[in-house]
C-alpha cells in the first residue's frame, strides 16, 4: 500500500516536473523569438548591396534587440498578412542564430532556391509593401511594418535607432551594421568650432607642460631637503656618540701612561714619554728561500 502510494506520487512529481521545463521551454523560446524585429528594408536596390550571386534585389534587416542568441530558424516572413507562413525560415542553417544587438539579412527576391537567405517573394516598387515576421506557430505576429509607396533608387526605409520605433529614409544604406552610425567626432567638432587656429590648444599644453615641471621641481627640492636634513641629524647623533665615548677617566689615563713607562727601552725615542712604532724592516730574496735549495747533493 505504502509502496503503490510512493509510485504515485513520483509520478505526479515527476508529470509536475516535465510539464515545468515544458513551460519553461516554450516561454523561453517566445521570450527570443519575440525580441526580433524588422529594422530596415531596401526596395529599390540598382547600385547598392550584392548578394552572394552577384544580384542586386531589395532585401529587408532583421534585428535582435535581446542580450541572448536568437534562433529565427522555423519562424516565418510574409508579404501578406493572410498568409502568414509564405516563406518558413529554414532549419538546420547555423548562420540563422543571430547574436545579441546583430542583424541578420534577408533577400526580397522570389528566389527561395538560392538559399536560406532569400525568400519566396519580392517587393513591388510602384506601391506600399508591406512586411510581417511571424513565430514558429505561424500564428503569433511578433513584428511588421508597411513600408510607404514612391520609395527612392537606393534609399532605404528603417528605424532611426535599432529597435527603435521611429522610422525615416536612410540615404546612407547600411545593411546588416547599426542605422545611426556617427561620422564625426562632437568634441572634435566642438573643439574646430572654438578654437579652430589651435591657438587656445597650444597654451593649453604649454601650461600643461610648465605646471609637470614646476611639479617636479618641488618634488625633487623637497626630496633634497628632506636628505640633508636626515643626513645632518644623523652626522650630529654620530659626533655626539664620538665625544660621549672619548670622556676617558684621568685614573685611566695615568694608568696607561704607567704602562707604557714600563715597557722595554726599545719602544721608547730619546725621551722616555714618547713611544715610538717603528717598521720591522725583512729583506727577502728568492735566491735564500728554502724552495730554491738542494735537497740532495749533487752526483759527481
Amino acid at each position: 500500500m505504502n509502496i503503490n502510494r510512493i509510485c504515485r506520487k513520483t509520478c505526479r512529481v515527476t508529470v509536475a516536473a516535465i510539464a515545468l521545463m515544458i513551460v519553461v521551454t516554450v516561454a523561453a523560446r517566445a521570450q527570443r523569438t519575440t525580441s526580433m524585429r524588422i529594422n530596415e528594408a531596401l526596395v529599390i536596390n540598382d547600385d547598392n548591396f550584392l548578394d552572394d550571386y552577384g544580384k542586386k534585389s531589395g532585401w529587408l534587416e532583421l534585428y535582435n534587440t535581446s542580450a541572448n542568441v536568437v534562433n529565427v530558424a522555423g519562424c516565418f516572413l510574409t508579404d501578406d498578412i493572410n498568409d502568414p507562413k509564405k516563406y518558413p525560415i529554414p532549419k538546420g542553417d547555423v548562420l540563422t542564430r543571430v547574436s545579441p544587438r546583430q542583424h541578420v539579412l534577408f533577400w526580397v527576391d522570389s528566389m527561395a532556391w538560392h538559399g536560406t537567405f532569400h525568400v519566396n517573394f519580392s517587393f513591388k516598387p510602384d506601391r506600399a509593401n508591406f512586411i510581417a515576421f511571424f513565430d514558429s506557430d505561424g500564428k503569433t505576429l511578433i513584428d511588421s511594418v508597411t513600408i510607404p509607396a514612391g520609395q527612392q533608387s537606393d534609399v532605404s526605409y528603417g528605424r532611426l535607432v535599432d529597435g527603435g520605433d521611429q522610422w525615416v529614409s536612410f540615404t546612407k544604406v547600411t545593411p546588416s551594421t547599426n542605422n545611426k552610425t556617427l561620422d564625426s567626432n562632437e568634441r572634435i567638432d566642438n573643439f574646430k568650432s572654438n578654437d579652430g587656429v589651435g591657438v587656445g590648444m597650444t597654451v593649453t599644453a604649454m601650461c600643461v607642460v610648465f605646471l609637470g615641471l614646476i611639479m617636479l621641481y618641488c618634488v625633487f627640492k623637497f626630496v633634497a631637503y628632506l636628505a640633508i636634513l636626515l643626513t645632518t641629524k644623523r652626522a650630529k647623533k654620530a659626533s655626539d656618540d664620538v665625544q660621549l665615548s672619548g670622556e676617558i677617566s684621568g685614573e685611566v689615563l695615568a694608568a696607561i701612561s704607567a704602562a707604557l713607562y714600563e715597557l722595554d727601552e726599545d719602544v721608547h725615542d730619546i725621551e722616555r714619554t714618547i713611544l715610538t712604532i717603528q717598521k720591522v724592516r725583512r729583506n727577502y730574496s728568492p735566491w735564500s728561500s728554502k724552495i730554491y735549495t738542494l735537497r740532495e747533493a749533487p752526483r759527481k
